[in-house]
């Protein structure tokens, strides 16, 4: 286990993100926020507002230390909890400008649980999705496949499995709906390091290629007040996905983290409307008819 080289990974995918989104929108509004923990660690957020092409967008790296681990960090190890802990991770949302920009979130984090006199315990985790507001069937492919090339040297099934668990965990139970159309999401990856951390490290090299291609061929579709709207009103499906479900924000709260950078995921403007309905057979329509229902992207 080598958490240096952890670390030194995590902090260099952040740079090379912001710079991606720096590069593709200059004159966004760019604020770095170095911060300290109380208990222990600290990190540094680099958020993005106001841009044409990014409405805010924030990148965070985070290395924290805590005495009393929380049983939302892992899914199945309720035995360690309250063990004293170290968790470092990249975790990023953007949220275009654009309607027909979709939304996206990755994550990639590495835990270790310790205890006097036995052998530490130690996991990755991450991945990540999209949230289109308008559905086309390329970006969907090509995201799809990008996430299928990053997982294809460890193993046959991995793309399968982590496909499934994403569109399983991305899911809003109270409205019987997918969040968006998916992508990777894993936890608990543990067994051999060297193998473990360079499939976390493909995971997170993989995020730019799956995206920015998007990014670059929709940045400047024209859109008005009816695109802006629905935007707006599926955003409202992503805030509360993150206030209900997200572990990730639930371990945030539960270790006193910092709110700020927990809620930086939310976007800057949503809304809600009573009832709802898109007109039938409307792009708005197609979106939860045809694009969220979880398929084979392939």
């Amino acid at each position: 286990m080598d958490k240096t080289a952890v670390r030194e990974y995590l902090i260099d995918l952040q740079q090379r993100i912001s710079a991606a989104l720096l590069q593709r929108d200059p004159d966004v509004h760019y604020l770095e926020d170095n911060w300290q923990r109380p208990e222990g660690g600290g990190g540094q957020s680099r958020v993005f507002s106001e841009g044409a092409v990014f409405e805010k967008a924030g990148v965070n790296f985070s290395h924290i230390l805590g005495s009393a681990l929380p049983a939302s960090a892992s899914q199945r190890r309720s035995d360690i909890a309250g063990r004293r802990w170290e968790a470092m991770g990249v975790s990023l949302v953007i949220h275009p400008n654009n309607p027909y920009v979709p939304t996206s979130h990755a994550n990639v984090r590495f835990f270790v649980a310790e205890e006097e006199g036995v052998e530490p315990v130690w996991w990755f985790g991450g991945g990540y999705d999209l949230t289109p507001y308008y559905g086309f069937e390329e970006d969907c492919q090509h995201w799809h496949q990008t996430a299928q090339a990053a997982c294809a040297p460890f193993g046959e099934s991995r793309y399968a499995d982590l496909k499934r668990w994403c569109d399983e965990y991305f899911f809003n139970k109270h409205r019987n709906e997918a969040r968006g159309v998916g992508g990777l999401f894993f936890d608990d990856l543990d067994g051999d390091f060297d193998e473990s951390f360079a499939f976390l490290r493909s995971v997170g090299d993989s995020f730019l290629p799956a995206y920015l291609p998007i990014v670059d061929r929709r940045k400047d579709t024209e859109w008005g007040e009816r695109e802006r709207n629905f935007q707006l009103y599926r955003r409202g499906r992503y805030v509360e996905f993150n206030l209900v479900y997200d572990r990730g924000t639930l371990f945030g709260l539960q270790s006193n983290g910092r709110i700020e950078s927990i809620l930086m995921s939310l976007p800057p403007l949503v809304r809600w409307e009573y009832g709802f309905e898109p007109e039938p057979g409307s792009a708005e329509a197609r979106l939860t008819d045809t694009f969220l229902p979880p398929r084979d992207w392939l």
